[in-house]
């Protein structure tokens, strides 16, 4: 287990104390404990991590970008060597089960890496059309505002496409869960990554963030978090008129189309309640809304309340726990009042519910919870609750199922069924969400992920992230 850590910045290379001195408790979610402290960063901090990266800035992009590639796959490297460490750092600090850190929380980061270092070296940062010469520039020096639900990899997201367009990068990580981010400034630095290329300042989004969005030193603002937050973001990065990218939240659906014969119909609903449970239900992606023919209501929330009856609760470093802790006892009770919102308003609740599950007095615990008869008003079918919760939804068409599907402001992901593969990409391109799997389509890393509406601006992974982190400048002759 890891023992108590006493953290600081990361500022051109080197670890650096805060001009504030005040610290940041890291509480273990499992164990209601503190487990570290980090910075309370000031203006001053940020100031100082600004000044470091416009400094690298002009050598790093005139870095041949084959050279950036072997950084980056340094970094992979070092990803790789220390997963173990790096997944029980982040199972400690947020909360997630050690085997989905082990495979997702690290190994996922591990892949990004990798594509990133890859296309460093193919990426065409230069196009003719017709006298013109097109150049993809870096754009400058990218404040990366970043989550506690996948703290290494939203990190690791931004991080790597930024530093393979020839960007500097500083990196506020949420102070939930900070200690992965550290733990990748050690391998920068251990990897020979130049100073100053990247950063990492402590602190809260109110002081920090804020800081980052307003100040004139920086030329692009990636954000992850709330549709809340990312609004304030961009109406404040506004007023430097910064470039903005924005993953925020989801309300996704999985529509189960009515040719699904019985089995591909149970082999679905058991997908979705898995999909919606993933990383303890505390996921923008999470397939939230499970949308099924009126005529199968019944067998599809007997099915999936099975289904969740089977995720073991509790201590996420205990083998065989698939849902751990949630991140804070603030978010266990937001959870907690849309679990009491849905009951209120009529829904059936299936399984679960508010109360704790038995036995865990101690950490910030819920129960899966599955609710049936959901009407598309209710509050817990149009707003992001952000834990293991699943709502079962009827339809009576394909058109009422596309209405519903498309009828919150959210529009991240999705997904649909169907006996005919056609059929279901056709009902796909229906729905306003920025990627949907089909019949159970694995997840690209080298495909766009981003969203309509409520859910952002802009787009992560592969060559479509990596260009956010360019502009384009024209050469006519």
């Amino acid at each position: 287990m890891l023992g108590q850590r006493h953290l600081e910045h990361f500022i051109g290379g080197g670890w650096v104390a805060s001009g504030g001195g005040q610290r940041l408790p890291v509480i273990n979610p499992a164990t209601e404990q503190s487990m570290a402290t980090v910075p309370d960063g000031t203006d001053q901090d940020v100031d100082s991590a600004v000044a470091a990266a416009r400094a690298a800035f002009p050598a790093w992009a005139a870095t041949p970008p084959q050279e950036r590639a072997g950084h980056l796959r340094r970094l992979t490297l070092g990803l790789q060597a220390r997963t173990e460490q790096i997944a029980r750092t982040i199972t400690a600090e947020m909360g997630a089960p050690l085997a989905f850190s082990l495979r997702v929380q690290v190994g996922l980061p591990v892949t990004v890496m990798s594509s990133y270092a890859d296309l460093a070296a193919s990426f065409r940062s230069e196009e003719k059309i017709d006298n013109s010469l097109v150049i993809l520039d870096p754009i400058g020096v990218v404040a990366a505002i970043t989550p506690w639900n996948f703290p290494l990899h939203q990190v690791v997201l931004k991080v790597a496409a930024a530093l393979a367009a020839g960007c500097t990068v500083i990196v506020k990580p949420s102070e939930l869960a900070p200690l992965s981010t550290d733990l990748l400034a050690e391998l920068a630095h251990d990897s020979g990554l130049p100073a100053g290329v990247l950063n990492i300042v402590h602190g809260t989004g109110p002081r920090v963030g804020d800081a980052l969005v307003r100040h004139p030193g920086i030329d692009m603002v990636s954000f992850t978090g709330s549709t809340r937050a990312g609004r304030e973001v961009a109406r404040r990065a506004g007023e430097t008129l910064k470039k903005v990218t924005l993953e925020l939240g989801g309300k996704s659906a999985m529509v189960i189309l009515p040719d699904a014969d019985s089995d591909l119909f149970d082999t679905a609903v058991r997908h979705g309640v898995r999909k919606c449970f993933m990383n303890s239900g505390q996921s923008c992606n999470a397939l939230t809304r499970l949308l099924i023919p009126a005529e199968r209501a019944g067998r599809a929330i007997q099915l999936a309340a099975a289904e969740a009856g089977r995720f073991t609760v509790g201590d996420p470093f205990a083998e065989g726990v698939r849902i751990g802790p949630m991140v804070s006892a603030e978010h266990r009770d937001r959870v907690r009042g849309y679990i009491h919102q849905g009951i209120a308003q009529g829904a059936h609740l299936a399984l679960g519910g508010p109360d704790p599950p038995v036995g865990l007095d101690r950490g910030f615990y819920l129960r899966p919870t599955v609710f049936g008869e959901v009407n598309p008003t209710m509050v817990i079918a149009q707003e992001e609750i952000f834990g293991p919760v699943l709502a079962v939804m009827s339809y009576h068409s394909e058109d009422q199922a596309a209405e519903i599907a498309n009828g919150t402001s959210y529009g991240l992901t999705g997904a649909v069924w169907s006996a005919d593969p056609n059929h279901a990409a056709t009902f796909a391109r229906r729905l306003r969400t920025g990627q949907v799997d089909l019949n159970g389509g694995r997840f690209n890393p080298l495909a766009p992920f981003g969203g309509f509406g409520h859910s952002g601006i802009g787009r992560e992974y592969g060559s479509y992230g990596l260009r956010e982190f360019c502009a384009p400048k024209s050469l006519q002759s």
